[in-house]
Protein backbone atom coordinates (compact mmCIF):
# COMPACT_ATOMS: atom_id res chain seq x y z
CA UNK A 1 0.00 0.00 0.00
CA UNK A 2 1.73 3.02 -1.32
CA UNK A 3 1.72 6.00 1.57
CA UNK A 4 2.40 9.60 1.37
CA UNK A 5 4.78 10.04 4.73
CA UNK A 6 5.06 8.45 8.31
CA UNK A 7 4.14 10.25 11.42
CA UNK A 8 4.03 9.51 14.62
CA UNK A 9 0.86 6.95 15.92
CA UNK A 10 0.09 8.91 19.01
CA UNK A 11 1.65 11.12 21.65
CA UNK A 12 3.62 8.98 24.00
CA UNK A 13 6.54 9.65 26.80
CA UNK A 14 9.63 7.46 27.48
CA UNK A 15 13.03 8.29 30.09
CA UNK A 16 15.87 7.07 30.90
CA UNK A 17 19.11 8.09 33.32
CA UNK A 18 22.64 8.79 31.51
CA UNK A 19 25.30 9.42 33.81
CA UNK A 20 22.62 10.48 36.61
CA UNK A 21 21.00 12.88 33.94
CA UNK A 22 17.38 12.07 33.78
CA UNK A 23 16.39 12.32 30.05
CA UNK A 24 12.55 12.69 29.42
CA UNK A 25 11.15 12.69 26.03
CA UNK A 26 7.80 13.31 25.03
CA UNK A 27 6.69 12.93 21.90
CA UNK A 28 3.13 14.28 19.79
CA UNK A 29 1.84 14.04 15.97
CA UNK A 30 1.33 17.85 15.14
CA UNK A 31 -0.04 19.42 11.73
CA UNK A 32 0.90 22.35 12.24
CA UNK A 33 3.92 24.51 13.95
CA UNK A 34 0.82 26.15 16.19
CA UNK A 35 0.30 22.95 17.31
CA UNK A 36 3.62 22.31 18.14
CA UNK A 37 4.53 25.14 20.02
CA UNK A 38 1.65 24.46 21.85
CA UNK A 39 2.31 21.67 22.70
CA UNK A 40 6.17 22.84 23.93
CA UNK A 41 4.44 25.24 26.07
CA UNK A 42 2.31 22.76 28.27
CA UNK A 43 5.75 20.52 28.30
CA UNK A 44 7.93 23.47 29.48
CA UNK A 45 5.27 24.47 31.79
CA UNK A 46 5.03 20.67 33.12
CA UNK A 47 8.82 20.40 33.68
CA UNK A 48 9.36 24.22 34.58
CA UNK A 49 12.38 23.49 37.27
CA UNK A 50 14.09 21.41 34.33
CA UNK A 51 17.71 21.88 33.73
CA UNK A 52 17.00 21.80 29.64
CA UNK A 53 13.65 21.37 27.95
CA UNK A 54 15.38 20.96 24.34
CA UNK A 55 12.19 21.01 21.24
CA UNK A 56 12.66 19.77 17.80
CA UNK A 57 9.73 19.80 15.27
CA UNK A 58 9.48 18.88 11.70
CA UNK A 59 6.12 19.83 9.78
CA UNK A 60 4.97 19.10 6.10
CA UNK A 61 4.45 16.32 3.87
CA UNK A 62 7.89 16.78 2.05
CA UNK A 63 9.27 17.80 5.61
CA UNK A 64 9.60 21.69 4.26
CA UNK A 65 9.74 23.17 8.39
CA UNK A 66 12.83 21.79 10.71
CA UNK A 67 13.54 23.01 13.60
CA UNK A 68 14.84 22.88 16.68
CA UNK A 69 16.56 24.34 19.58
CA UNK A 70 19.76 23.61 22.20
CA UNK A 71 17.74 25.02 25.03
CA UNK A 72 21.33 26.36 26.83
CA UNK A 73 22.83 22.87 25.68
CA UNK A 74 26.21 23.73 23.46
CA UNK A 75 25.35 24.10 20.67
CA UNK A 76 24.27 21.26 17.67
CA UNK A 77 24.39 18.93 20.52
CA UNK A 78 20.52 18.23 20.98
CA UNK A 79 17.99 19.89 18.91
CA UNK A 80 19.95 19.68 15.37
CA UNK A 81 20.21 15.82 15.79
CA UNK A 82 16.68 15.12 16.91
CA UNK A 83 15.79 16.64 13.63
CA UNK A 84 18.30 15.29 12.27
CA UNK A 85 16.94 11.92 13.71
CA UNK A 86 13.24 12.38 12.58
CA UNK A 87 14.87 13.48 8.87
CA UNK A 88 16.37 10.21 8.59
CA UNK A 89 13.53 8.42 9.75
CA UNK A 90 11.26 9.67 7.66
CA UNK A 91 9.07 11.33 10.07
CA UNK A 92 6.89 14.68 9.64
CA UNK A 93 4.12 16.11 11.42
CA UNK A 94 5.85 15.34 14.73
CA UNK A 95 7.13 17.74 17.41
CA UNK A 96 9.33 16.32 19.89
CA UNK A 97 10.74 18.07 23.53
CA UNK A 98 13.36 16.43 25.39
CA UNK A 99 14.07 17.15 29.21
CA UNK A 100 16.63 17.39 31.29
CA UNK A 101 17.19 17.18 34.71
CA UNK A 102 21.00 17.85 35.08
CA UNK A 103 22.97 14.78 37.51
CA UNK A 104 26.18 16.60 37.95
CA UNK A 105 28.22 14.22 35.25
CA UNK A 106 28.82 16.45 31.67
CA UNK A 107 28.53 14.25 29.10
CA UNK A 108 30.98 16.18 26.27
CA UNK A 109 29.66 16.74 22.70
CA UNK A 110 29.48 13.49 21.75
CA UNK A 111 27.52 12.09 24.34
CA UNK A 112 24.76 14.68 24.65
CA UNK A 113 24.13 14.45 21.33
CA UNK A 114 23.68 10.38 21.69
CA UNK A 115 21.42 11.21 24.75
CA UNK A 116 19.39 13.24 23.12
CA UNK A 117 18.87 11.21 20.18
CA UNK A 118 18.41 7.89 22.11
CA UNK A 119 15.79 9.50 24.12
CA UNK A 120 13.90 10.71 21.11
CA UNK A 121 14.86 7.43 19.82
CA UNK A 122 12.32 5.85 23.30
CA UNK A 123 9.97 8.75 22.72
CA UNK A 124 9.79 7.49 18.82
CA UNK A 125 9.33 3.53 19.92
CA UNK A 126 6.66 4.22 22.77
CA UNK A 127 4.64 6.06 19.82
CA UNK A 128 4.70 4.04 17.25
CA UNK A 129 5.06 5.02 13.94
CA UNK A 130 2.33 5.21 11.53
CA UNK A 131 1.93 5.72 7.83
CA UNK A 132 -0.76 8.44 6.48
CA UNK A 133 -2.07 6.74 3.49
CA UNK A 134 -4.24 8.70 0.37
CA UNK A 135 -7.70 7.71 0.40
CA UNK A 136 -10.11 8.88 -1.70
CA UNK A 137 -13.83 9.74 0.44
CA UNK A 138 -17.24 9.28 -1.58
CA UNK A 139 -20.78 9.59 -0.03
CA UNK A 140 -22.53 6.75 -1.53
CA UNK A 141 -26.12 6.12 -2.16
CA UNK A 142 -27.45 2.84 -2.84
CA UNK A 143 -31.20 1.17 -2.39
CA UNK A 144 -31.58 -1.29 0.31
CA UNK A 145 -31.60 -4.27 -2.10
CA UNK A 146 -28.33 -2.94 -3.57
CA UNK A 147 -26.57 -2.27 -0.26
CA UNK A 148 -27.44 -6.39 1.17
CA UNK A 149 -26.04 -7.10 -1.93
CA UNK A 150 -22.76 -5.21 -1.80
CA UNK A 151 -22.38 -6.57 2.11
CA UNK A 152 -22.52 -10.08 1.64
CA UNK A 153 -19.81 -9.61 -1.35
CA UNK A 154 -17.34 -11.56 -0.78
CA UNK A 155 -13.95 -8.95 -2.28
CA UNK A 156 -10.90 -10.51 -3.10
CA UNK A 157 -8.00 -10.20 -0.16
CA UNK A 158 -6.20 -7.83 -2.34
CA UNK A 159 -9.72 -5.22 -1.84
CA UNK A 160 -9.53 -5.51 2.64
CA UNK A 161 -6.70 -3.07 3.36
CA UNK A 162 -7.71 -0.41 0.38
CA UNK A 163 -11.14 -0.24 1.21
CA UNK A 164 -13.18 1.08 4.15
CA UNK A 165 -16.86 1.27 4.52
CA UNK A 166 -18.16 3.69 7.24
CA UNK A 167 -21.74 2.74 9.03
CA UNK A 168 -24.90 3.21 7.02
CA UNK A 169 -27.65 5.97 7.35
CA UNK A 170 -30.86 4.19 6.41
CA UNK A 171 -33.19 6.53 5.36
CA UNK A 172 -35.48 6.59 2.07
CA UNK A 173 -31.73 4.88 0.32
CA UNK A 174 -29.01 3.81 2.20
CA UNK A 175 -25.80 6.01 2.58
CA UNK A 176 -22.46 5.44 3.46
CA UNK A 177 -19.38 6.68 3.22
CA UNK A 178 -16.99 4.75 1.35
CA UNK A 179 -12.77 5.10 1.21
CA UNK A 180 -10.45 4.01 -0.89
CA UNK A 181 -6.94 4.02 -1.66
CA UNK A 182 -5.92 5.92 -4.81
CA UNK A 183 -4.26 2.89 -6.61
CA UNK A 184 -7.37 0.96 -5.86
CA UNK A 185 -9.76 3.67 -6.74
CA UNK A 186 -11.06 2.45 -10.04
CA UNK A 187 -11.10 -1.09 -9.92
CA UNK A 188 -13.18 -0.96 -6.55
CA UNK A 189 -15.65 1.40 -8.04
CA UNK A 190 -15.64 -0.40 -11.12
CA UNK A 191 -16.47 -3.66 -9.12
CA UNK A 192 -19.54 -1.86 -6.50
CA UNK A 193 -20.74 -0.58 -10.12
CA UNK A 194 -21.05 -4.24 -11.41
CA UNK A 195 -22.72 -5.36 -8.05
CA UNK A 196 -25.13 -3.05 -8.24
CA UNK A 197 -26.05 -3.17 -12.00
CA UNK A 198 -24.92 0.10 -12.16
CA UNK A 199 -27.72 1.12 -9.78
CA UNK A 200 -25.16 2.92 -7.81
CA UNK A 201 -24.23 6.96 -7.31
CA UNK A 202 -21.25 8.55 -5.77
CA UNK A 203 -20.24 12.18 -4.65
CA UNK A 204 -17.64 13.57 -5.97
CA UNK A 205 -13.69 12.45 -4.26
CA UNK A 206 -12.29 14.15 -1.71
CA UNK A 207 -8.79 13.29 -0.53
CA UNK A 208 -8.37 12.43 3.01
CA UNK A 209 -5.35 10.75 5.05
CA UNK A 210 -6.01 7.52 7.16
CA UNK A 211 -3.19 6.88 9.48
CA UNK A 212 -2.34 3.20 9.72
CA UNK A 213 0.78 1.35 11.27
CA UNK A 214 3.79 1.05 9.53
CA UNK A 215 5.45 -1.95 8.29
CA UNK A 216 8.89 -1.47 7.38
CA UNK A 217 10.34 -3.03 5.06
Amino acid sequence: MEYRYLTLGKRARAEQIIEKSKFIATVCPVETREEAEAFFTEIRSEFKDATHNVPAMVIGEKMQLQWGSDDGEPQGTSGAPIVQLLVNKGITNAAVMITRYFGGIKLGTGGLVRAYTSSAELGIAEAGIVSAVPFVEYSVAVDYSIYNRIISYRFPDSFKDNMLMGDAVFGENVSFILSVTREMEGEIKGLLTEISGGNISFSEGLERFKLISHKSA
